[in-house]
Protein backbone atom coordinates (compact mmCIF):
# COMPACT_ATOMS: atom_id res chain seq x y z
CA UNK A 1 0.00 0.00 0.00
CA UNK A 2 2.90 2.01 1.35
CA UNK A 3 4.45 1.96 -2.20
CA UNK A 4 1.19 2.10 -4.12
CA UNK A 5 0.62 5.68 -2.31
CA UNK A 6 4.08 6.53 -3.06
CA UNK A 7 3.78 5.39 -6.90
CA UNK A 8 0.55 8.03 -7.42
CA UNK A 9 2.52 10.82 -5.73
CA UNK A 10 5.06 10.37 -7.95
CA UNK A 11 2.84 10.24 -11.21
CA UNK A 12 1.00 12.29 -10.45
CA UNK A 13 2.55 15.49 -8.51
CA UNK A 14 5.80 14.83 -9.91
CA UNK A 15 5.60 13.37 -13.67
CA UNK A 16 9.29 12.68 -14.15
CA UNK A 17 9.69 11.10 -11.66
CA UNK A 18 10.55 7.58 -11.89
CA UNK A 19 8.57 5.19 -10.70
CA UNK A 20 11.44 2.85 -9.50
CA UNK A 21 10.91 3.31 -5.76
CA UNK A 22 15.33 3.01 -4.94
CA UNK A 23 15.63 5.50 -7.85
CA UNK A 24 15.89 9.18 -6.45
CA UNK A 25 13.47 11.29 -7.41
CA UNK A 26 14.78 15.53 -7.03
CA UNK A 27 12.43 18.87 -7.67
CA UNK A 28 12.83 22.41 -6.90
CA UNK A 29 10.22 24.33 -5.05
CA UNK A 30 9.65 26.93 -2.30
CA UNK A 31 9.87 26.67 1.18
CA UNK A 32 6.28 27.94 2.39
CA UNK A 33 6.37 27.02 5.74
CA UNK A 34 8.49 24.86 8.83
CA UNK A 35 6.09 23.49 10.85
CA UNK A 36 8.51 22.01 13.28
CA UNK A 37 12.14 20.84 12.70
CA UNK A 38 11.98 18.21 10.55
CA UNK A 39 8.48 19.11 8.71
CA UNK A 40 7.92 21.70 6.21
CA UNK A 41 5.92 22.38 3.40
CA UNK A 42 7.03 22.95 -0.14
CA UNK A 43 5.18 24.58 -3.25
CA UNK A 44 6.18 23.70 -6.90
CA UNK A 45 4.66 22.66 -9.90
CA UNK A 46 1.21 24.39 -9.00
CA UNK A 47 1.00 22.07 -5.97
CA UNK A 48 1.75 22.27 -2.10
CA UNK A 49 3.84 18.98 -0.57
CA UNK A 50 4.82 18.35 3.28
CA UNK A 51 7.90 17.16 3.25
CA UNK A 52 9.53 14.87 6.31
CA UNK A 53 12.83 15.12 6.52
CA UNK A 54 14.47 11.99 6.10
CA UNK A 55 17.02 10.27 9.10
CA UNK A 56 16.58 12.69 11.38
CA UNK A 57 14.41 13.59 14.44
CA UNK A 58 14.40 16.83 15.50
CA UNK A 59 12.30 17.89 19.03
CA UNK A 60 8.95 18.14 19.56
CA UNK A 61 6.70 21.71 19.94
CA UNK A 62 7.03 21.87 23.77
CA UNK A 63 9.87 19.63 24.12
CA UNK A 64 13.68 21.51 24.41
CA UNK A 65 15.27 22.53 22.03
CA UNK A 66 12.07 22.52 19.63
CA UNK A 67 11.98 26.02 18.87
CA UNK A 68 15.75 26.61 17.91
CA UNK A 69 15.35 23.41 15.12
CA UNK A 70 12.48 25.43 14.03
CA UNK A 71 13.90 28.51 14.23
CA UNK A 72 17.50 27.03 12.31
CA UNK A 73 15.17 25.61 9.62
CA UNK A 74 13.54 28.54 8.74
CA UNK A 75 16.89 30.44 9.29
CA UNK A 76 18.41 28.30 6.34
CA UNK A 77 15.25 27.74 4.02
CA UNK A 78 12.08 29.62 4.64
CA UNK A 79 10.84 31.27 1.55
CA UNK A 80 13.67 30.45 -0.56
CA UNK A 81 14.09 27.66 -3.45
CA UNK A 82 15.34 24.60 -2.80
CA UNK A 83 15.89 21.04 -4.32
CA UNK A 84 14.26 18.06 -2.37
CA UNK A 85 15.57 14.55 -3.20
CA UNK A 86 13.76 11.79 -1.79
CA UNK A 87 13.72 8.02 -2.72
CA UNK A 88 9.82 8.35 -3.16
CA UNK A 89 8.88 7.35 0.62
CA UNK A 90 6.09 8.16 2.07
CA UNK A 91 4.63 8.40 5.64
CA UNK A 92 2.47 6.97 7.07
CA UNK A 93 1.45 11.07 7.78
CA UNK A 94 1.54 11.16 3.94
CA UNK A 95 4.44 13.22 3.83
CA UNK A 96 7.17 12.60 1.41
CA UNK A 97 10.46 12.19 3.33
CA UNK A 98 13.52 13.68 1.86
CA UNK A 99 16.20 15.59 2.13
CA UNK A 100 16.07 19.47 1.70
CA UNK A 101 18.79 21.38 -0.17
CA UNK A 102 19.84 25.23 -0.47
CA UNK A 103 22.30 25.37 -2.51
CA UNK A 104 24.97 22.92 -1.66
CA UNK A 105 23.72 22.82 1.86
CA UNK A 106 21.11 20.18 3.51
CA UNK A 107 18.90 20.84 5.88
CA UNK A 108 18.80 17.77 7.54
CA UNK A 109 22.64 17.37 7.92
CA UNK A 110 22.88 20.87 9.28
CA UNK A 111 20.37 20.06 11.99
CA UNK A 112 22.16 17.22 13.16
CA UNK A 113 25.61 19.00 12.68
CA UNK A 114 24.42 22.00 15.01
CA UNK A 115 22.86 19.70 17.67
CA UNK A 116 19.46 20.25 17.07
CA UNK A 117 18.10 16.75 15.87
CA UNK A 118 18.96 12.84 16.44
CA UNK A 119 19.94 10.62 13.60
CA UNK A 120 16.83 8.80 13.68
CA UNK A 121 18.41 5.22 13.30
CA UNK A 122 15.12 3.48 13.80
CA UNK A 123 14.35 4.71 9.68
CA UNK A 124 18.11 5.44 8.49
CA UNK A 125 21.13 3.40 8.61
CA UNK A 126 23.28 6.38 7.28
CA UNK A 127 26.69 6.56 8.33
CA UNK A 128 27.41 10.24 7.58
CA UNK A 129 24.30 11.40 9.88
CA UNK A 130 25.85 8.56 12.82
CA UNK A 131 28.97 10.37 12.88
CA UNK A 132 27.35 14.00 12.41
CA UNK A 133 25.40 13.13 15.81
CA UNK A 134 28.61 11.57 17.58
CA UNK A 135 30.83 14.48 16.53
CA UNK A 136 27.80 17.03 17.85
CA UNK A 137 27.28 14.95 21.26
CA UNK A 138 30.98 14.72 21.23
CA UNK A 139 31.49 19.39 21.41
CA UNK A 140 28.42 19.15 23.44
CA UNK A 141 26.69 21.61 20.86
CA UNK A 142 22.55 22.28 20.63
CA UNK A 143 20.56 20.16 23.47
CA UNK A 144 23.86 17.62 23.67
CA UNK A 145 24.12 20.32 26.19
CA UNK A 146 21.74 18.57 28.57
CA UNK A 147 23.24 15.59 30.26
CA UNK A 148 20.50 13.37 29.05
CA UNK A 149 18.33 14.90 25.90
CA UNK A 150 15.23 12.79 25.73
CA UNK A 151 14.51 11.56 22.32
CA UNK A 152 11.64 12.70 20.01
CA UNK A 153 10.18 9.01 19.84
CA UNK A 154 11.01 8.45 23.34
CA UNK A 155 8.85 12.17 24.25
CA UNK A 156 6.34 11.16 22.10
CA UNK A 157 6.02 7.30 23.92
CA UNK A 158 5.90 9.51 27.17
CA UNK A 159 2.80 11.36 26.15
CA UNK A 160 0.70 8.27 24.39
CA UNK A 161 1.56 6.14 27.76
CA UNK A 162 0.33 9.94 29.57
CA UNK A 163 -2.91 9.73 26.88
CA UNK A 164 -3.85 6.35 27.77
CA UNK A 165 -2.75 5.07 31.31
Amino acid sequence: MKYLIALLFLTFCHPEAPSDKKTPITFEGKITAVKDGDTFKVFAKGKETTIRLAHIDAPEKRQPFSNNAKQLASNLCFGKTVRIVSDGTIDRYKRLVAEVYVGTICINQQLVEQGLAWHYKMHSKSILYANLETKAREKKVGLWIDKNPTAPWEWRKLKRKKKNP
